[in-house]
């Protein structure tokens, strides 16, 4: 298996996830094409990756932003093999809350930022015939918890559109994958907007040892070396869903 050489257009690229995978595809010998909202970031991660990435600022919830990343590496590199849909938030709130607001935006990123993701990429991976599409779902779009139902309901989304595009375009030989991670050290609980659970989740990420806290949560680096592993497999396999959870995480 190998994913020298590819072309991999990475979302939510400037910490955690995405900038370990970033990273580590072009470690590889992929070029990678980087998305996100802080430039500055984004500067850093591209000095230290080297002549293998480039980097546009991207906001997933503008869809204008959205293809014109995906047109910069087309235009760069002459293809698109891999979209990596991984931006996110999480503000977490219960129903009773009405935070309208964080619904919103929660729609608009985790979802429609997808779309807009899936929506730009395809016409280039059809005229291809060949592609592969990954989003970062969540164990949170396997099971429902409280104070969690708007984000659960956008990671079920997710899901289902994930799989629709896997029925839809499998005979243009577009795969589609998605990745579900549990609790990740990640800037993802900083868009927590509820203070009480700022205070549980912080037990979760700061246990009492670090074998404790290793068994509980996840690197980023866990994560973007399934992604490798997807991105690495030949056209004729395809990923559908991997649930990754720290050993010791009970949902």
């Amino acid at each position: 298996m190998s994913i020298q050489n590819k072309v991999v257009v990475i979302t939510g690229a400037s910490s955690g996830i995405g900038a370990a995978t970033a990273k580590l595809l072009a470690k590889k010998g992929d070029k990678v094409v980087l998305g996100a909202r802080r430039e500055a970031r984004l500067k850093e991660l591209v000095a230290e990756i080297g002549e293998n990435a480039i980097y546009q600022v991207t906001d997933v919830a503008q869809k204008n932003e959205v293809q014109a990343l995906i047109d910069l590496a087309v235009q760069k590199y002459g293809r698109l093999d891999v979209l990596y849909n991984n931006a996110g938030i999480m503000p977490r709130e219960q129903l009773a809350d009405a935070k309208y607001a964080n619904w919103e935006k929660e729609i608009q990123t985790n979802i429609m930022g997808v779309l807009y993701g899936i929506g730009a990429a395809l016409p280039v991976m059809q005229k291809q015939q060949d592609g592969l599409i990954i989003t970062t779902d969540s164990v949170a779009g396997h099971v429902v918890y409280p104070e969690s139902a708007v984000y659960n309901g956008t990671k079920y989304a997710v899901r289902a559109i994930m799989e629709g595009l896997r029925q839809e375009e499998r005979l243009h030989g577009i795969r589609s994958t998605i990745v579900s991670p549990g609790a990740v050290s990640t800037e993802l609980n900083q868009t927590i907007d509820n203070p009480e659970m700022v205070a549980e989740m912080a037990k979760v990420f700061n246990n009492s040892t670090d074998e404790q806290r290793r068994m509980a949560v996840l690197d980023p680096e866990d994560i973007a070396n399934a992604v490798a592993y997807v991105v690495a497999q030949p056209k004729h396999v395809t990923i559908s869903d991997m649930l990754i959870r720290p050993t010791a995480q009970e949902v």
